[in-house]
């Protein structure tokens, strides 16, 4: 019996000179600054999304991604070289915070507006829209959330608010019943958010490096966590000074607990290991006018 062996063409290896241009474009494009010494990191990462193109050489790849008009392939590589990793109320300390010292603060309000920078899978902004119902117990404030990414995949995945069980197992049985639907298909372990949670929430695609025009309101609270872990120094500084015009005096700026502010310019008070706060006192009144309707 005879057997047919498939040789697929192997893929060359990453140049200095094409890593270097991988490097460029990353942080052109969004910031994001690849260190030498991630070249293995890099040629894996890609080396996946080549071999679904039948491309070889890193060289050809990087030339399809820079005459992509539309940016998907673009927006594809920098997914590929960054990590989408969240969960359901990650960083506990923070959620503390946000009930113990933030939402009451808030509680005069006819509306609060809050943002989550990097909202990725959705984890993060679905937490805070849950926290903020609890606080509230269904009175108070209307709550909105805008959650932005500059990845068009994640946002699709939190767009659809479904998630497999174990994403679920920081979730207390109880929010989890009470925020939470089972998919109806037998022995699905799926879940999806509430409507009464995602109606809390507007997704748009953002690119954190580039102005914040479409953003149009001031926030008590901006939350921008394990991004600029992948941003050199002077880009941080840059987004942390236009994080400072987006906060109300007296908001905060939550940033990732592998994170800190230290080793850049800013002037925000210290408030705890990951939260920072704006000089001033926060007011009674809702956000002013350009916020989201």
């Amino acid at each position: 019996m005879s057997s047919l062996i498939l040789t697929l063409p192997s893929r060359e290896a990453l140049s200095g000179r094409d890593f270097d241009r991988i490097r460029r474009l990353a942080l052109e494009y969004c910031g994001l600054d690849i260190e030498p010494g991630k070249e293995e990191l890099v040629a894996s990462r890609l080396g996946k999304i080549m071999r679904g193109l039948g491309i070889t050489s890193y060289g050809q790849y990087f030339d399809t991604v820079v005459a992509d008009k539309s940016s998907q392939a673009l927006v594809t590589m920098i997914d590929s070289l960054t990590t989408n990793h969240t969960s359901f109320f990650r960083e506990r300390q923070h959620f503390d915070f946000l009930a113990d010292t933030v939402l009451p603060a808030l509680t005069t309000r006819n509306r609060i507006d809050i943002w989550s920078a990097a909202a990725s899978t959705g984890e993060e902004p679905y937490s805070v829209a849950i926290a903020c119902k609890e606080f509230f117990s269904g009175r108070g404030p209307s709550v909105t959330i805008l959650a932005t990414d500059i990845s068009t995949r994640v946002l699709a995945t939190a767009k659809n608010a479904t998630y497999e069980a174990q994403r679920l197992t920081g979730i207390p049985s109880a929010l989890q019943s009470k925020y939470f639907l089972r998919s109806k298909v037998a022995e699905s372990a799926l879940f999806r958010v509430k409507p009464e949670v995602r109606s809390c929430i507007r997704f748009e695609r953002l690119n954190l490096i580039e102005p914040f025009n479409s953003i149009g309101t001031v926030f008590p609270l901006i939350l921008c966590r394990n991004v600029m872990i992948y941003f050199n120094a002077e880009t941080q500084a840059d987004l942390v000074r236009r994080f400072y015009q987006q906060i109300e005096p007296g908001g905060y700026l939550f940033i990732g607990h592998s994170e800190s502010l230290n080793r850049i310019p800013h002037d925000f008070d210290y408030i705890a290991p990951a939260i920072y706060r704006k000089p001033g006192v926060l007011g009674s009144t809702t956000s002013g006018p350009g916020g989201m309707a």
